[in-house]
């Protein structure tokens, strides 16, 4: 008895080593290094392809939008051609973790939930929560909320996250894409949608039937790309992009070419981030500057 329970303890220990060693291979093989996308020719970057007009799919299927022409640009320094993969809001931390996508650009608010699965980049927007509904049944305010009247949010958003922790009484009527919280809204199915600012705002400005009662909802909050959790050659690459394009004031200059027919000039400082650091264009990227 007592050498087979050796020959059984044996076992067990060879399967745990053998069991271990996979977990690790596999949690390795779940990302592409910088180097090994360099030698592949090609990047994949997830992308919203419903979301004017930051991602979106225009009428020749071409991809569109802010995050695309940053997406373009990385592609271009990188040497390698984008795949564009559409994700979804609630999608975007499980396509980087399965390494269905190398990067996500499609429009990724950080916080700090977030970051403990994903690993941020520097950021290049600024953005808060809006709340726009009917013009004719204006939501200027969730204080004394009608119980009978449901908000709109998209799953996997911070909309939603912001509306579960600082108002649980108001039921929330949950969405996976824009396009079905777009057709929600127009069609009555909720009093309001709570969603970014910069999502309502275009959304209002294309609907005159639509107001943006709350322009400004929680705490100003930062987009930032994303890789998958200890990508760090792909990540610093990233982040060094981000601060050379400040440089030429790129996010100025994409901002100029992709948003200003939806938000006008007013808009651009507010929202754009160059260099990683916020506060208009790139003073602390440029030669001269004495900010750190």
């Amino acid at each position: 008895m007592k050498n087979n329970g050796k020959k059984l303890a044996s076992i067990i220990t060879a399967a745990a080593l053998t069991l271990s060693t996979s977990t690790l291979a596999f949690a390795d093989d779940t990302f592409r290094t910088l180097d090994e996308i360099k030698d592949s020719g090609e990047i994949n970057i997830g992308v919203f392809s419903d979301k004017s007009p930051f991602g979106y799919v225009d009428e020749n299927g071409d991809y569109q939008g802010y995050d695309v022409y940053f997406a373009n640009r990385i592609g271009e320094d990188l040497g390698v051609k984008v795949n564009f993969v559409s994700t979804e809001a609630a999608s975007r931390i499980e396509y980087l973790q399965t390494g269905k996508v190398d990067i996500i650009l499609a429009n990724f608010t950080v916080t700090d939930e977030r970051a403990e699965e994903v690993d941020f980049a520097l950021p290049y927007m600024s953005v808060s929560l809006g709340v726009i509904s009917p013009k004719d049944a204006e939501v200027d305010s969730l204080d004394d909320w009608d119980p009978d009247q449901q908000m709109i949010v998209i799953s996997g958003t911070t909309a939603e996250t912001y509306m579960v922790e600082n108002y649980p009484d108001i039921p929330l009527q949950k969405y996976d894409t824009y396009a079905n919280a777009k057709n929600a809204l127009e069609n009555g199915n909720g009093a309001a949608w709570v969603n970014d600012n910069t999502e309502v705002i275009a959304y209002a400005a294309a609907n005159p039937d639509f107001v943006v009662g709350i322009p400004k909802l929680g705490d100003q909050d930062t987009i930032a790309p994303a890789v998958t959790r200890g990508n760090d050659t792909l990540l610093d690459w990233i982040n060094n992009e981000i601060v050379s394009l400040g440089k030429e004031n790129f996010f100025h200059a994409d901002y100029e070419a992709t948003l200003t027919d939806t938000y006008g000039a007013d808009f651009e400082d507010q929202l754009v981030i160059e260099g990683g650091q916020a506060g208009g264009k790139a003073e602390a990227a440029t030669e001269g500057s004495t900010e750190g």
